[in-house]
């Protein structure tokens, strides 16, 4: 009998602004069978309680998910929301342009809205564009049936910020 496959699921914590407190809320993820994807922590934000947000993506079979949303509570983390969404496609797509003079942090932001992908990998070129021009690659989980939207949202928040899409890369739209 095979294994299920591992889904992606997302996790919305929050945590003391303090040394340590995001290293403390991520090993109980990992001990619990977890495999980190990204993990987005918005420390210049606050919460109403005075905390900082952190949403965490990972990867776990079906059957882990509580367990690792348990181990999370049992090490004292606050979890916000812990949703068993499961991200059935992935998207990458190349975005060009003037990255360094961008707010890449309100364009990551800006696709994270929308409801039916998330962030999974970003990657940022260091070498040398032409001229002020740079790259980065940026893989999305999606939701079944949500590419071609998850794509108008980028292209139309590339658009905004004055950097081309390059999109998908072969063998990663489904």
């Amino acid at each position: 009998m095979t294994a299920p496959a591992d889904r992606t699921h997302v996790l919305r914590l929050e945590l003391a602004d303090e040394p340590g407190a995001l290293l403390a809320a991520l090993a109980p993820i990992a001990d619990a069978g977890g495999n980190l994807l990204s993990v987005l922590h918005e420390r210049g934000s606050v919460t109403p309680r005075g905390r900082i947000p952190v949403e965490v993506t990972v990867e776990c079979q079906p059957d882990r998910f509580e367990t690792v949303v348990g181990a999370l509570e049992d090490a004292g983390v606050t979890v916000i929301d812990a949703t068993a969404e499961r991200y059935a496609d992935a998207v990458t797509v190349l975005l060009v342009g003037d990255l360094v003079a961008t707010d890449l942090s309100e364009l990551l932001a800006s696709v994270e809205e929308c409801e039916a992908a998330s962030v999974v990998e970003f990657t940022l070129t260091d070498e040398p564009g032409v001229g002020h021009e740079a790259s980065a690659r940026l893989r999305m989980g999606v939701a079944d049936g949500a590419a071609e939207r998850t794509l108008a949202a980028v292209r139309a928040v590339a658009a905004e910020a004055g950097v081309r899409v390059i999109e998908p890369l072969a063998g990663d739209r489904r």
